[in-house]
């Protein structure tokens, strides 16, 4: 019996994830996976000024295979700055959205959503962010957003080895898991009436789930219409404009608990 398209199409799609490597760039980046257990490392390339950087981490990985700094042997942007060292690695599993999520009981959790940030850079300052200010998650759609790559990883600065980056197939149906859960959503916008110091008055003990949208486009709208509240950050002056990554970064100090 031949299998329906469907299935075929999720079988296909499951195998292609399972081959999938990632090459991570940098010492920050390579040191972080190599000391984190639950990173799957296939192959290190490095200098030897990197090899004797990297010191100890070296041993939590696959033998390194030594690369002349002038002709790097890992398969690489030539014009990425490596520094020397550069590991293969499987991608990360973060689990199921609600076990990211669910807070550790110690304090109130906080959690930011992407609704289509595709830019590595932005993503990997927000998960340097999260982790600074202690969020469980951030939380990006498994299509239209920014996968996990070596450029997004040396962005982080180590913290892609630590702050959970889930992926979700619907941002819509994961703002509504996160509602049933006890989260109060709150989706940055612009044109907002209300500040986000204004929405949180007197609900710092809740759970908070912060949505950001692309610059330019910023939030859709089945996404502004499943958030609780639209809020803005509270600017001085007329011009009131951020990077999404330094927008996430004020968002999160001012939701901190």
């Amino acid at each position: 019996m031949k299998k329906p398209k469907w299935v075929v199409e999720k079988e296909q799609a499951k195998r292609a994830a399972a081959a999938q490597t990632v090459w991570l760039f940098g010492l920050h980046a390579v040191r972080d996976a190599l000391m984190n257990p639950a990173r799957e490392k296939l192959r290190l390339v490095v200098t030897r000024n990197a090899l004797d950087r990297l010191g100890d981490a070296v041993a939590h990985g696959p033998e390194p295979e030594i690369s002349d700094p002038r002709k790097f042997a890992a398969p690489i942007d030539p014009q990425s700055v490596h520094q020397g060292a550069a590991l293969e690695v499987k991608p990360l599993d973060w689990g199921k959205l609600e076990e990211a999520c669910m807070g550790d009981g110690t304090r109130p959790p906080r959690v930011v959503l992407l609704d289509r940030v595709t830019d590595p850079h932005n993503v990997g300052a927000i998960l340097r962010s999260a982790e600074v200010f202690g969020a469980q998650a951030v939380v990006a759609m498994s299509r239209h957003a920014a996968p996990e790559t070596g450029a997004l990883a040396k962005t982080a600065s180590g913290a892609m080895e630590r702050q959970p980056y889930v992926r979700v197939r619907n941002l819509a149906d994961a703002i509504t898991e996160l509602q049933g859960m006890g989260y109060l959503v709150l989706g940055l916008d612009g044109e907002a009436d209300v500040t986000i110091d204004a929405a949180i008055d007197g609900k710092r003990d809740r759970a908070i789930a912060l949505v950001l949208g692309a610059e330019g486009p910023g939030l859709r709208d089945k996404t502004k219409d499943t958030c609780d509240q639209l809020v803005k950050i509270d600017f001085a002056g007329e011009f009131g404009s951020l990077n999404v990554s330094n927008a996430a970064a004020v968002a999160l100090y001012a939701v901190k608990p």
